[in-house]
């Protein structure tokens, strides 16, 4: 590993779904707690934080801290539970190390209900703190969550709402809606539910789930006025760049809200995810798959976007690697729709005739078996299926939904119908169809290509008035210096001033107090200890508390004190901390370093 990705390893952290202690009614309560953690972190800027579905993979599931952190690439963990009593709320929470389960910190919070948000933010700063203190400097901000709603019940709607729009399949979308809206005639201030409203709308239009035009534009309406309440929203940018993209295929209204939601907030991996659908409409698939990655490194248990790796690598013909990435989609999600779908276009064109024909004749949930099959035959030449038109016209006439991948278009094309077909992808491209936004891409439509109309219709789609202007890659800029030369002399003469002062002995110090009693920023101490004496917060004090114990240890009249003892009159609090971090300091244990040194 290298340096770079071990230093991004180590400031890391994945937040497992809070435990709900009560009724089965409140799990969207625990569940909604824990996203909103794990959007807060996400704000710490230089803190990983692995997204919402990498760490619900783990919900109900008793892993090991340290087999969790090694899947995940994160050096902490924060495990929790819920319990919400008539109108209290008791919170517990463990901030674990993953590479030996030792707790960091650990605390109870017993509550009103009505504090919620003000608790979320104080966990959530507690945690930013704790992994600072222990990995290395981060800046972070006086709050991570802003009160998002003026009352708990709008806000109890809101989590119902998500706990349905988190579930990624059109039924449960439109359930949500609902929520939704009664969370802003509830609270008719609160952004998020127009972003989430808005989204789950648009969506549902642009999948012909409903009317298109009507809906999108409502779903502008709703997302537009949650801008004017909250006019720096990644959320907000997000919804508005997948609307425009999925809705109208607006190429450079859709970049333009997607780099600005990312902006906001760079560690949003759905904001990736959209960027890399966006890059690949265009063709440009080596993008897509970087954006991918990214967002991987983020979510890397997220059945979608491995579905998405496979999908980019199948528009780039390599199907063996395509169907592996589908296949892990599929493991992390065994109905996923799309990802069945996708499964039997690679087999079709990665020509796997015994297990294409295993998996077209087995497979529950795949929309046009039949279809596939006849496909199969049509482009490798062979008679393995040998459909009939009879059959074909009975899938056809029987299908009770509408397809998530083009196969009725397919079926035209590889029927050697060529003008029908076009007739077809020029209609559904008119209707900006979610099921063609590849289109550019797809393999299927390659016998097209070379007519005058595809050359039009594609031309059409893709005009330069509708493309993006793309920025060039800019060099990283370091962040301005905080502290001026003269002002680093100042305050690191202060620090040294305070440890000889005996400040460590204090075994509740934190950063925070350090920075009072030197009157200095917390962030800027933070980065005045890493940056000037080279050591995080723990370690810089740590190493004084060692000698301290060094000192102590060696005088006469404390022989009768344990080593341990000793330890606790030098400022540890924990015999754990103090043996691991006196061997590392030393390369000897306490005990062998007094019988070097006696």
């Amino acid at each position: 590993m290298s340096s770079d990705s071990m230093l991004e390893r180590i400031k890391s952290i994945a937040v497992l779904p809070f435990v709900n202690i009560g009724p089965v009614e409140n799990e969207y309560f625990a569940d909604g707690i824990t996203e909103e953690i794990i959007n807060a972190l996400t704000r710490v800027g230089g803190l990983k934080v692995t997204a919402r579905t990498s760490s619900f993979y783990y919900k109900h599931k008793n892993i090991d801290a340290r087999i969790i952190g090694n899947e995940l690439g994160v050096e902490t963990l924060l495990e929790g539970s819920i319990r919400i009593f008539n109108d209290r709320v008791r919170i517990t929470t463990q901030l674990v190390r993953t590479d030996t389960g030792f707790h960091l910190w650990s605390e109870n919070f017993n509550r009103q209900l009505s504090d919620i948000f003000a608790l979320q933010d104080e966990i959530s700063l507690n945690i930013a703190e704790r992994i600072r203190e222990h990995y290395g400097h981060l800046d972070i901000q006086d709050h991570l969550i802003e009160t998002p709603a003026s009352n708990v019940e709008a806000y109890k709607q809101y989590l119902k709402g998500l706990q349905l729009r988190m579930r990624w399949n059109a039924a449960d979308v439109a359930s949500a809606i609902t929520y939704f809206t009664q969370c802003i005639e509830l609270d008719p201030s609160f952004s998020r539910a127009y972003f989430e409203k808005g989204w789950c709308i648009g969506m549902l239009s642009s999948w012909g789930y409903r009317e298109k035009e009507k809906g999108l534009g409502e779903a502008y309406n709703h997302i537009n006025k949650g801008l004017e309440l909250d006019p720096n929203s990644s959320l907000g940018y997000y919804a508005k760049g997948t609307i425009s993209f999925w809705g109208y295929w607006n190429y450079r209204d859709s970049y333009t809200f997607l780099r600005k939601s990312l902006e906001i907030n760079p560690n949003a991996a759905e904001v990736r995810d959209a960027l890399a659908d966006f890059f690949a409409a265009l063709g440009q698939i080596d993008r897509a798959l970087e954006q991918n990655q990214k967002a991987l490194v983020l979510n890397p248990l997220s059945a979608n976007l491995h579905f998405t790796r496979g999908n980019l690598l199948y528009f780039k013909r390599d199907y063996k690697n395509a169907l592996f990435h589908i296949e892990k989609a599929l493991r992390l999600d065994p109905g996923f729709p799309i990802a069945l779908e996708m499964k039997a276009a690679a087999l079709i064109w990665d020509g796997q005739q015994e297990q294409f024909a295993i998996y077209s004749g087995n497979t529950r949930g795949l929309e046009r078996p039949k279809i596939c099959q006849f496909l199969y035959d049509a482009i490798h030449h062979t008679t393995v299926f040998n459909i009939t038109e009879e059959e074909l016209r009975e899938e056809l006439d029987t299908a009770s939904t509408r397809s998530l991948r083009a196969w009725e278009l397919y079926l035209e094309i590889y029927r050697g119908n060529q003008p029908k077909a076009l007739q077809m992808l020029e209609e559904q491209l008119r209707q900006r169809s979610g099921q063609l936004f590849n289109f550019k891409n797809d393999p299927f439509l390659d016998p097209l290509r070379e007519s005058d109309l595809y050359k039009k219709l594609e031309a059409s789609v893709f005009e330069a008035s509708a493309m993006p202007v793309f920025e060039g890659s800019a060099p990283p800029v370091d962040p301005p210096c905080p502290l001026s030369g003269e002002e680093q002399e100042e305050y690191a003469a202060a620090v040294t001033k305070a440890m000889g002062e005996e400040l460590y002995l204090d075994p509740g110090l934190s950063l925070k107090k350090m920075a009072a009693t030197v009157a200095l920023h917390p962030n800027k101490l933070s980065w005045l200890l890493n940056n000037h004496f080279g050591k995080n917060f723990n370690d810089f004090v740590n190493t004084y508390r060692v000698q301290k114990f060094q000192q102590l240890a060696l005088m006469p009249e404390n022989k009768q004190i344990t080593l341990l003892g000793l330890a606790y009159d030098s400022g540890f609090n924990s015999k754990t901390v103090f043996n691991t971090f006196f061997k590392r300091d030393t390369g000897m244990t306490p005990k062998q370093w007094v019988k070097t040194h006696s």
